[in-house]
């Protein structure tokens, strides 16, 4: 936190050093929640990338009462919230060619699985409702609170964890779905 006060009063006095140490310690942060929430990941570089240059044009009048992190945080959720609300408007996006953040394994054999059950879990994440794949992202790639997700959603407490809830035991159905039906034991 003292770290972070440092950087935003350095950034606003102009220092470009600061602000290429904010992006440095958040990008990847920032890439996997835009990349988990749309699916794609093109589109989730440029989001990021617009957030940080948005982000670079406010020192004069950003005015941070929390932590930069959720600050960043919120302003990658509304630009995705944008993003799908203008492809909604204009046809959607496909997933096709979707990509998935890269995983490192120690072998061939185990980035075959790892890949996987990444492509698993993502095309299960895209089954779900946008708000519960927000919710889900938000707990899991940002540590957030549930208190911090319900701010960051404008929902009360027992919503946010309602959603997360729900998200999570409807992915643990799709996933055991399809276990079971790659499990040749099983048919």
């Amino acid at each position: 936190m003292v770290e972070e006060r440092l950087l935003i009063l350095l950034f606003k006095r102009g220092s470009p050093q600061a602000l290429r140490r904010i992006y440095d310690k958040y990008k990847v942060q920032m890439l996997k929640l835009a990349t988990v929430l749309l699916g794609d990941g093109n589109a989730a570089e440029d989001i990021v990338h617009d957030v940080f240059v948005s982000f670079a044009g406010s020192a004069e009048r950003i005015k941070l009462t929390g932590s930069l992190r959720s600050y960043l945080t919120t302003s990658v959720v509304n630009r995705v919230r944008n993003h799908r609300r203008n492809n909604h408007r204009h046809g959607g996006i496909s997933l096709e060619g979707a990509s998935l953040p890269a995983s490192g394994g120690p072998g061939p054999a185990q980035w075959a699985i790892l890949s996987e059950q990444l492509a698993l879990l993502a095309e299960a994440m895209q089954q779900l409702p946008y708000e519960q794949r927000e919710a889900v992202s938000l707990r899991m790639e940002m540590d957030m609170s549930f208190r911090q997700i319900a701010a960051v959603q404008h929902v009360p407490l027992n919503t946010a964890k309602g959603r997360y809830r729900y998200a999570m035991e409807r992915l643990r159905s799709l996933l055991e779905s399809e276990v079971r039906q790659c499990d040749p034991q099983t048919t």
